[in-house]
């Protein structure tokens, strides 16, 4: 049987040496290669019936690749299967007739290589073939530890050349070493007595820093203190700049706002009496005055029979519910309507949103004010509004809403206030508290209501 390194355990007795005894260790490993190697060689001039069953996979391989792939094979055969051994036996008698003839003659040849003499013997086992294999693998292994000598010897003596190069080389390195780091050493030295000389000239250089910065400091505090008292007296001068200015435009602007506000009530007040007078003329069918002399009586002031207020005439002949009533109002000369905007929406059309409210106001007005010819305001409450509205005031109507903190009837009554005595002013709102006060101030309430019926005729 085949040992698990592909040796031969066991030779029997063969029929070239029947009696002789059988190895008494494996193989050896150099012979057994040797014979694996010779099996291989002889391989190929067999028939494949001729081969054993496990040998036959690798007819087809080369010696190389049988000796790689088939050995364990090849020697398990050899060893198993006595014909084949001797069928490779007889190839090699056919490649070395004269080493097995030695063989066979009981004298191998003295020159020749031990293995190949032992590998002979274990194919052809003549007799004493084991003695012959176990005294080749003696001497093969003797040889290969002899050659294992020399060579550990050779590299023992290449690795103490190699030893003594690098501690002749280490010696050299040691000594430039040496000279190196007394070089080095030296410089040291010297960049130490430089380092300190710098370090002395730092702390010199950075207490001169530290005296330049606060005095530079001391400068800036000085400067800072002159710049922010420079600035508080210019901010004062400034502030008393300003109060003189607004001061001296509050004067001009009421010396203007003056004059123009008295000069517009006069004139204003003079075209209702100049328009009034004509109408009472009209009206009385009175001559012209170039036909009638001034007589001293007509001098005396004193009312006459036959004149007539406005409040007279509109009362003569209509109700107060009567829309043809603010018709009549509107005609006397330069009269001036004023709305309370609110006041009449949310009584004519309270469902409607507050900008339709406006709208819708506003077209009645500016329709009425074009049949009337006279003066129309309309107030609209702008104390809860978040921003200003955008809104296009219709022709011939004035749009004006109150300022925060003040309401639209605060407005309408510094209107009716700010209208000359003798001027007719017809104010529209339903509030009973705003139609007493301008009532007080000369002017003529009437209700939302009315204007309401006058504006659906439009």
């Amino acid at each position: 049987m085949v040992d698990g390194s592909g040796g031969v355990p066991d030779a029997g007795a063969s029929e070239g040496g029947a009696g002789e005894p059988a190895l008494d260790r494996p193989l050896p490993e150099g012979v057994r290669h040797r014979v694996v190697a010779i099996a291989a060689d002889a391989f190929g001039g067999f028939t494949y019936a001729d081969l054993p069953v496990s040998l036959r996979p690798y007819a087809r391989f080369t010696p190389s690749r049988r000796v790689k792939y088939a050995a364990t094979a090849l020697a398990a055969a050899l060893e198993s299967d006595a014909g084949f051994r001797l069928k490779v036996a007889g190839k090699l008698r056919e490649v070395q007739p004269e080493l097995t003839e030695a063989l066979d003659g009981g004298t191998p040849p003295p020159a020749a290589d031990p293995l190949d003499v032992a590998a002979a013997a274990y194919l052809l086992r003549p007799a004493g073939w084991a003695k012959l294999v176990a005294t080749a693998g003696e001497e093969a292994q003797r040889a290969d530890a002899e050659r294992a000598d020399e060579e550990t010897l050779a590299e023992l003596a290449r690795l103490r050349e190699e030893v003594d190069e690098l501690r002749a080389q280490a010696r050299t390195e040691a000594i430039r070493a040496r000279s190196e780091l007394e070089t080095v050493r030296k410089e040291s030295d010297a960049l130490h007595r430089k380092l300190r000389a710098a370090h002395s000239d730092v702390k010199r250089a950075e207490a001169a820093q530290r005296k330049l910065q606060n005095e530079v400091d001391d400068v800036r505090a000085a400067a800072e203190r002159d710049r922010a008292a420079a600035e508080a007296e210019a901010r004062r001068l400034r502030t008393r700049l300003t109060e003189a200015e607004a001061v001296m435009e509050a004067g001009r602007r009421a010396v203007r706002e003056g004059r123009s506000v008295e000069d517009v009530r006069l004139r204003l007040l003079l075209d209702t009496v100049l328009d009034a007078a004509a109408g009472l003329r009209r009206e009385l069918a009175l001559p012209p005055r170039d036909t009638i002399g001034v007589r001293p009586a007509d001098t005396v002031e004193a009312v006459a029979p036959g004149q007539f207020s406005a409040h007279d005439i509109a009362t003569r002949a209509l109700s107060a519910t009567d829309p043809q009533l603010l018709d009549q109002l509107l005609a006397l000369p330069q009269a001036h309507l004023v709305v309370d905007g609110y006041n009449v929406t949310k009584t004519g059309y309270p469902s409607l949103p507050l900008e339709k409210q406006r709208l819708r106001l506003l077209g009645g007005l500016a329709a009425l004010a074009a049949q009337s010819g006279a003066e129309v305001t309309c107030v609209f409450d702008g104390a809860d509004l978040d921003m200003p509205v955008l809104l296009a005031p219709p022709r011939g109507v004035r749009v004006l809403f109150s300022k925060a903190g003040e309401t639209a009837d605060e407005l309408i009554r510094r209107l009716v206030r700010a209208e000359p005595p003798g001027r007719q002013i017809v104010v529209v709102s339903a509030d009973r508290e705003v139609a007493d006060g301008v009532a007080k101030a000369g002017a003529r309430p009437v209700a939302s209501t009315l204007l309401l019926k006058r504006l659906a005729r439009v």
